[in-house]
């Protein structure tokens, strides 16, 4: 069986990566006859695209940055921040392997059988977030009358601009996609019209704290699906350094992934490999990596000039709140 692993230690770049392990990947799908393997390749080629051709991302971050002007304008007592990531490689495909076991696996302990093909194939055919762009927001405490009004406020704000966003960004050649139905928000400040389009993590918040407002955009000039999240700064603590953080998270999606006891080893192939490829990538000591432009003292401390394991940055806009000492009515 092939797996990334296998290419982590050839000194190549990560283009020559991806080149040699989609290559490698499709030959050996071929000869088995494996579809998920050849859907593998095809979101694998994705990626490499993404990283190749990647001169849409400059149009597509101006047309973001437009909305970063807008909320200058509109919110000069804001602070805000504007962030772009490409999804590295190797959360990329710990993510599509991850799909493939538990999707599996629920559906064998639900029905007691494995599930057809072709509804499998449907469920990996819906990854949107290869490219993402997060809208963080926060009232600086001058602006309060008093700090008890603080999420209150920032939560009214926080409203207003995802009310906005999906036409501001429509008018310059995006389409809105819609959610079906995942986390629709039952928020009185969310549009009506708007809510079919939002993943609202807010309104319900999860057991870990997480909350944020995702929204996927289908960019009809680069023909590619981008994510935005919008939070305030109080929930983007707890994502990124508190009981939500992606390392909390990783570890949960771990523990899911790893029960492998209800699946009998040899029934399923589709099961056996991406859970071989999945705990292979979890076993990973980055240190002994041999990546161009990627190095790593251990699996906390790592220099990524390559997108092999954090995401490529595309765009970092800040904005200081104006008028620091003027209370806002």
């Amino acid at each position: 069986m092939i797996t990334l692993n296998d290419y982590l230690y050839s000194g190549d770049t990560i283009l020559r990566i991806l080149h040699n392990y989609i290559h490698d990947l499709r030959a050996e799908a071929k000869k088995t006859h494996n579809e998920v393997d050849m859907i593998h390749c095809n979101f694998l080629i994705l990626i490499r695209e993404l990283l190749e051709h990647n001169d849409f991302l400059t149009a597509q971050s101006q047309q973001i940055r437009e909305f970063y002007k807008y909320m200058s304008k509109e919110y000069p007592f804001l602070a805000f921040t504007f962030k772009g990531r490409i999804k590295s490689l190797i959360r990329a495909e710990e993510k599509f392997n991850g799909y493939v076991v538990e999707y599996i696996y629920d559906y064998y302990t639900e029905h007691g059988e494995y599930p057809p093909l072709a509804d499998l194939k449907n469920r990996l055919s819906c990854f949107r977030d290869f490219i993402a762009y997060r809208i963080v927001i926060s009232m600086p405490r001058c602006h309060l009358k008093s700090e008890a009004d603080r999420e209150q406020e920032e939560l009214k704000y926080l409203y207003q601009i995802a009310n906005v966003l999906p036409g501001f960004l429509e008018e310059r050649g995006f389409t809105a996609e819609s959610a079906h139905g995942v986390r629709k928000s039952g928020s009185p400040l969310l549009n009506e019209d708007i809510k079919p389009y939002y993943r609202d993590y807010i309104h319900g918040t999860d057991s870990d704290g997480y909350q944020s407002l995702h929204i996927t955009f289908y960019d009809n000039s680069s023909r590619s699906y981008m994510e935005v999240q919008l939070r305030t700064k109080t929930m983007d603590d707890i994502a990124e350094i508190g009981p939500a953080n992606h390392l909390g998270y990783e570890k949960k999606q771990e523990s899911e992934r790893a029960r492998r006891d209800a699946i009998p080893k040899g029934e399923c192939i589709y099961f056996d490999e991406a859970y071989e490829r999945g705990m292979k990538l979890l076993g990973l000591e980055l240190s002994k990596l041999d990546v161009n432009m990627f190095s790593a003292v251990n699996n906390s401390l790592i220099n990524d000039g390559c997108g092999l394991y954090r995401g490529r940055l595309i765009l970092p806009y800040e904005h200081l709140s104006r008028f620091q000492n003027d209370l806002i009515d």
